[in-house]
């Protein structure tokens, strides 16, 4: 019998074919997957406690953050005394749960009321909704943990009665005043769905093409989408009807369209900004005049407003911060090769997840407290 000295060392009579085959394909698979997006989970703890993470094999995983950084910092001791660099950890989830067949695009929480559910949408164009308690309380759980809502997105008929396939949900957002879940779908049409009892109540219909990304202005009972036709669209929840249309894909000098890959609005629900495959634009609710457009060689994949201030990623490995008047403040180097979510916790601190499932986790200071792997659901299956 062959020691593991002398396999490591190459003994023939030790080859084990099918764990080099696992090994190799394990390895692909984690350099394409992809974190779409990151959510930290509601606490009273101030500090960040939980983030929630959407990938591209369909899971959604639970991580602690105190855990992370805690072996994020010994492994830089261990590194700077070895004079080595610290590598991206591989951490373990405190539970993971197969949300979706195919990809999970997005994910948002709900928190009106004693209840907290986790909302989740993905590539087989369903919306379901979780406890939350029940995904802390369980570590893998594979197909036990049912969805409490389950809803997916209607096929719709097309000449000779034929029906289209079912579009993917690739983006969620939540009015918990009215109780409501909205999603962005592929079918170029967004739908409002009723929380409590699972219904659909409005369908959302003018844009041309593709949506990737909707967004609530609560204090006026509004959506907003963008979608791959260019255009930014304000609709009226009451009504379902579309409002005002805005060309942010539109870049003003070389008069080309590009689709809008994310929206955001300010806490004000005063401005909006609009990333594109062309740059970043921010536009005024009240005149809806655009206050600054910057075109950039990346495309823009994901933003937020931190205060008077923006927040973007995109297919570069920069998070950038730019001014309310357009104007860059900073610009750190993240994980992510390319970068699809930002998120931001009240104390500050900021998460980033993109390819290579990475996720990159810096202070309010810029600084990177930590930075791993998401491992898939095929490491506890």
């Amino acid at each position: 019998m062959a020691t593991e000295q002398e396999a490591a060392g190459g003994d023939a009579r030790s080859w084990d074919e099918e764990r080099y085959r696992k090994s190799i394909l394990q390895e692909r698979e984690l350099r394409c997957r992809t974190v779409f997006r990151t959510a930290f989970a509601p606490s009273q703890n101030p500090n960040p406690d939980i983030l929630v993470v959407a990938s591209s094999d369909g899971s959604l995983s639970c991580y602690s953050l105190a855990s992370c950084i805690a072996s994020m910092s010994q492994q830089l001791d261990m590194a700077t005394n070895l004079r080595t660099a610290a590598d991206p950890l591989s951490a373990d989830p405190l539970s993971i749960i197969p949300a979706h067949k195919g990809p999970t695009y997005d994910l948002k929480f709900y928190t009106h009321g004693e209840n907290c559910l986790l909302f989740s949408c993905g590539d087989d164009g369903r919306l379901r909704g979780w406890n939350w308690k029940e995904i802390l309380i369980s570590e893998f759980i594979g197909n036990l943990l049912k969805p409490i809502l389950d809803l997916a997105n209607p096929q719709h008929e097309g000449p000779w009665g034929a029906l289209s396939p079912i579009p993917e949900t690739n983006a969620i957002t939540i009015n918990e005043q009215e109780g409501s879940v909205y999603s962005a779908a592929g079918d170029a049409r967004a739908y409002s769905w009723d929380i409590e009892t699972g219904k659909q109540k409005m369908v959302f219909k003018g844009h041309a093409d593709y949506l990737h990304c909707i967004t609530a202005r609560k204090s006026s009972h509004q959506i907003i989408t963008g979608s791959e036709d260019g255009t930014t669209r304000i609709w009226d929840c009451r009504s379902g009807l579309c409002t005002q249309v805005i060309q942010s894909g539109r870049n003003l000098k070389s008069k080309l369209s590009s689709w809008v890959s994310c929206v955001a609005i300010d806490s004000s629900e005063s401005w909006l900004a609009c990333g594109t495959g062309a740059g970043l634009s921010v536009w005024s609710l009240l005149s809806y005049e655009c206050i600054f457009n910057i075109g950039h060689y990346a495309p823009v994949q994901d933003l937020l407003f931190d205060d008077n201030q923006i927040v973007a990623v995109g297919s570069e490995p920069v998070l950038t911060r730019f001014s309310i008047n357009g104007a860059t403040l900073s610009q750190l180097k993240c994980a992510p090769q390319s970068a699809f979510s930002v998120s931001l916790h009240p104390s500050g601190v900021i998460a980033v997840g993109g390819y290579g499932a990475l996720v990159d986790v810096l202070s309010q200071f810029g600084s990177h407290l930590c930075t791993f792997y998401c491992r898939g659901l095929d490491n506890y299956s």
